[in-house]
């Protein structure tokens, strides 16, 4: 395989360190750029401040929200990406109900003196139970390290975002929609939705894992990030 440029999303409260074991299993083979997703207020922002600084076409993988700025991205500028994977996300607008749990979350995690704490009961949420206490220390140090203030902003752009799903049928570039078995935060039934509507899409599970197969499943993450890339074009890949 040819060396290609693929654009890494992080997702909400996460940083380059989400995707830092995937891109060490992909080797040499592909040179990886993690996306800024901390410095806009909008999932629109961070999509145009990664695309300024993207090249002119790139493969391109989001995680959790950063799957929503992928899609984002795709409706800005569908002709600069090769290849999109779509990592436990969802394209569908939040629930009401949905939307008064991230607004509580905030009003919590902005009165709390205690992020850390916050944080690390969260852990159990974001990750399978057999996740190695490295993964689930280097999750906790990146969740302190991004930050309540930019969690409660991350969080208001995921809430405010439209209707995704209107984007996928148009999508005209191979599509690995990718889940792990167990995340409880992005049900299988959200990827499902994803893969059913975007022409030519592989929907692959990954099993013994939660919410971020970047982290959880490095290796197996990588494979499917390089049989992406091996596509021929077109959403069929043929």
């Amino acid at each position: 395989m040819a060396t290609q440029t693929l654009v890494l999303v992080p997702g909400l409260g996460s940083d380059a360190a989400v995707w830092r074991r995937t891109i060490a299993a992909l080797g040499g083979e592909v040179r990886c750029i993690v996306g800024d997703t901390l410095s806009d207020d909008t999932l629109a922002g961070m999509a145009r401040r990664i695309l300024d600084r993207a090249p002119q076409d790139f493969g391109l993988a989001g995680v959790s929200m950063g799957g929503m700025v992928a899609l984002e991205l795709m409706r800005i500028a569908p002709e600069r990406v090769t290849r999109l994977a779509l990592v436990d996300t969802i394209a569908r607008p939040d629930t009401f109900g949905k939307k008064m749990l991230r607004r509580l979350a905030n009003v919590v995690v902005g009165t709390s003196g205690d992020f850390r704490r916050l944080a690390q009961r969260n852990l159990g949420s974001l990750v399978h139970p057999s996740a190695p206490e490295d993964v689930r220390d280097e999750l906790l140090e990146m969740s302190v390290r991004v930050g309540s203030g930019a969690y409660i902003r991350q969080n208001r752009a995921v809430m405010a975002r439209g209707d995704l799903r209107r984007l996928l049928p148009g999508i005209a570039v191979p599509v690995a929609v990718i889940v792990g078995r167990e995340d409880r935060m992005t049900p299988l039934g959200s990827s499902r939705e994803i893969h059913v509507l975007t022409p030519g899409s592989t929907l692959h599970v990954v099993p013994d894992c939660g919410h971020l197969p970047p982290i959880e499943r490095p290796e197996v993450m990588a494979a499917l990030l390089k049989e992406l890339l091996e596509r021929p074009p077109g959403p069929a890949g043929c």
